[in-house]
């Protein structure tokens, strides 16, 4: 009896029983795990005219690996960032193989050894005091949809937490008597506790004042009563980047504010945290190469 093809049956048994029980990854590692297979399984069936039910594992060689990584960057436009993250999503199912399909061993290691693409490291971009202070008065306060974004951009410019970070917070993650701070799950499963300025108090006490929309805890929630979404944020701030470029027209646009975090920043009100961590033992690179920052020079502040 002819042997059911063995890479179907890996690739289920990868997320169900790799990613999800024992793992147990996050939905936004999953959905990119699943984004990296959907991609490759498409251009392995053209390349191998095989659908993807009908695959062997020695069909998903390294050089079609090597190949669907090229073909990423040419026809999809990928940068080497957005490839490397594709490879290593590959990697770790081919890791997993090793230890289920050890007869296919010649395969996996030759694809293991694939090499990720170096790619150049951009300078750490951030705003300047100015800058700040015109962005957070570019809400209208005098709207509740204002008052919400002014709250939303204060926090973000003081705390440096990431976008998901932001939209996720309940009305009870934020502690506002002494010791004032904000308490949130991360990236990595990681729980964050970061120190919160007068100012930057004084603002959310005026937020929290507002009455709750809808039946959830969101502590900036949309006009249904949801959460913002992702999308949604970067609509805003977008906006608000053009109404607060009238009054400091040195504000630009920058693209690190449109990624999906705020990353680590220094807050304007005196704080000498980055993020988490002291100042004087944070790391500035790698994962936190977005800024979302204040620079005075008046105070000898700014980003190290």
């Amino acid at each position: 009896m002819k042997r059911p093809p063995n890479f179907p049956a890996l690739l289920e048994s990868f997320f169900i029983q790799r990613l999800m029980a024992q793992r147990q990854a996050s939905p936004h590692t999953i959905a990119s795990y699943r984004d990296t297979f959907r991609l490759l399984l498409n251009f392995a069936q053209k390349q191998r005219h095989k659908p993807p039910s009908s695959l062997e594992l020695s069909d998903v060689d390294a050089p079609l690996v090597c190949a669907f990584l090229d073909d990423l960057e040419k026809h999809r436009g990928s940068k080497a960032s957005s490839r490397n993250v594709r490879l290593t999503a590959i990697r770790s199912f081919f890791r997993y193989a090793a230890f289920q399909e050890p007869s296919q061993s010649k395969y996996i290691q030759r694809v293991l050894a694939v090499p990720s693409k170096r790619q150049s490291r951009p300078m750490v971009n951030f705003l300047l005091r100015e800058e700040i202070e015109a962005l957070l008065a570019a809400p209208d306060q005098r709207t509740w949809n204002g008052r919400r974004d002014h709250a939303l951009l204060s926090l973000a410019v003081q705390t440096g937490l990431r976008l998901s970070e932001l939209t996720s917070l309940d009305r009870q993650s934020i502690v506002l008597n002494t010791g004032a701070h904000v308490r949130c799950h991360g990236k990595g499963r990681k729980e964050r506790c970061t120190p919160l300025t007068r100012q930057t108090v004084a603002t959310l006490k005026a937020w929290l004042k507002e009455p709750a929309r809808g039946n959830t805890h969101a502590l900036f929630p949309n006009l249904h009563g949801g959460r913002l979404s992702s999308d949604a944020v970067q609509y805003l701030l977008g906006k608000y980047v053009v109404i607060a470029r009238q009054r400091c027209p040195s504000l630009r646009q920058k693209r690190t504010l449109f990624k999906a975090q705020f990353s680590h920043g220094i807050a304007a009100g005196g704080c000498r945290y980055l993020g988490d961590r002291p100042l004087a033992r944070a790391r500035v690179g790698g994962n936190y190469s977005n800024l979302f920052a204040c620079s005075s020079r008046s105070e000898g502040g700014g980003a190290r």
